[in-house]
């Protein structure tokens, strides 16, 4: 039987996940509409469409938040699979291989264990959507010009993470009895990023044989 997600992810092993949107605002009322279509059972197709007279940004800006905090969750768990000695370079199999750079401590691009680099991703997303210059909460204060662009740069690097967790890590996913939860979690991701036109879709090439499984 198919465990419920918060026995399936022990928090006791996540990093939890720091940013909340403040009740009250519009962020916040979005959040709980989109978690109410979610969990009505509704087509993931239909709840990932942009509410009707909604601001496109704000709906992105609560799912690039939302997914964040699912995927380092999963990524938490996961991350007792995943050490130094297991992978030892952050990879998709033997064809993809990602490397980290951030233009700071890694200028460029880096060759890092899975574990180093997913890290690594993690403190990065979370010091953007905690940057009030780039995901504002105060009430009329604009996006940047550029949100959408950084948000496709974290969606992107989201998505190594669910390559990474389902070629390497699959049977682990399976044996904690996580297969469902990871997979809802997926397709949510990938209507999401397709409704937008989020990622360029050559970049989801590592995952085709799964995407099409779960998601067609």
């Amino acid at each position: 039987m198919a465990l419920c997600l918060g026995q399936v992810f022990s928090k006791d092993k996540t990093f939890r996940p720091r940013k909340r949107f403040e009740p009250g605002t519009q962020r916040f009322e979005l959040y709980k509409k989109a978690q109410a279509s979610l969990k009505s059972g509704l087509d993931l197709r239909k709840v990932v469409q942009l509410p009707e007279g909604e601001n496109l940004n704000d709906w992105i800006a609560v799912h690039v938040v939302d997914f964040f905090n699912r995927i380092n969750l999963i990524y938490g768990t996961m991350s007792e699979y995943c050490t130094e000695r297991t992978c030892p370079i952050m990879s998709g199999g033997l064809r993809y291989e990602y490397r980290w750079q951030d233009g700071d401590d890694y200028k460029k691009p880096t060759k890092l264990p899975a574990l180093k680099y997913m890290n690594l991703l993690m403190d990065w997303i979370e010091s953007l959507i905690n940057n009030e210059d780039i995901f504002p909460t105060r009430v009329g204060v604009p996006f940047p010009k550029n949100f959408q662009q950084v948000c496709k740069k974290i969606l992107s690097r989201l998505f190594r993470v669910f390559v990474h967790v389902y070629i390497h890590h699959f049977d682990s996913i399976c044996s904690m009895g996580s297969e469902a939860h990871i997979n809802a979690c997926y397709k949510h991701y990938y209507y999401f990023i397709s409704e937008f036109n989020l990622i360029d879709h050559s970049e989801l090439e590592p995952l085709k044989e799964m995407t099409d499984k779960i998601c067609n």
